[in-house]
Formats: C-alpha cells, sequence, structure tokens
C-alpha cells in the first residue's frame, strides 16, 4: 500500500508540474501574425466576420487597396476618423465599411452584398 507521505509528494510533485506547465504556457505564446488572419467587427446590424488573409492571397490585394491613410506607414483603426454619426467631410463608421466593402464586392461581382450575408444577426 502506498503511505500518505507518499501520496502527498506525488501530489505535490503533479502541482508542481502542473504550475510550471501553465507558466511556460502563458510565457512563450506563439508568434502574431503579421497580418491579422481574421477581423470580428461588432456593430448593431450583428457580427462581421472578415477574412482579412483570404482578401490579401486570394485577391492579390495590397494594403493601399483598403486602407486608404498609410501615408506615414502607420495602419490606423478605421474608427480613429471615422465615427457614429457622420458628415458631408467624414462619413460614419458604417457608411465607410459599406462604401469599402460592398462597393468593392458590387464593382468586382465578387463576395456577398446582401446585409445578412456579411452580418450575422
Amino acid at each position: 500500500m502506498t503511505s500518505k507521505r507518499d501520496l502527498k509528494v506525488a501530489v505535490l510533485i503533479m502541482t508542481v508540474l502542473l504550475i510550471t506547465g501553465i507558466v511556460c504556457y502563458a510565457s512563450f505564446r506563439s508568434p502574431v501574425p503579421e497580418n491579422p488572419v481574421r477581423l470580428m467587427f461588432q456593430n448593431k446590424a450583428g457580427e462581421v466576420l472578415f477574412t482579412h488573409q483570404a482578401h490579401v492571397d486570394d485577391y492579390s490585394l495590397e494594403c493601399i487597396d483598403c486602407h486608404h491613410n498609410l501615408e506615414d506607414n502607420d495602419i490606423y483603426n478605421c474608427r480613429e476618423c471615422h465615427e457614429e454619426t457622420g458628415d458631408e467631410d467624414m462619413p460614419s463608421i458604417a457608411d465607410a465599411f459599406h462604401a469599402q466593402c460592398k462597393g468593392c464586392h458590387e464593382e468586382y461581382g465578387a463576395g456577398p452584398v446582401e446585409c445578412n450575408s456579411c452580418h450575422n444577426l
């Protein structure tokens, strides 16, 4: 039979190994890809899942095709300029996305253009 002391030592070793594994997993995460693979846009009409890599690889799009503010070689979050409500100088975030995404899909005859094709209600 196993003694209580041996059982305590085994539990202690398992606990140390578990904590070591968790610390190592948290410390050595896989590197973040240079270009995001997927983006989830949260909005009132339902979430929109955008596959960045598919647009870059499958359609040979360049950054400037979608990101129009690359003068200083930085890519900004769209919401840094486009807000919930727009005006004649700056379209709202919804209008900007619809013009960019839906407009490109309509122009090239590829990709969804119906609301529920992009928005997960």
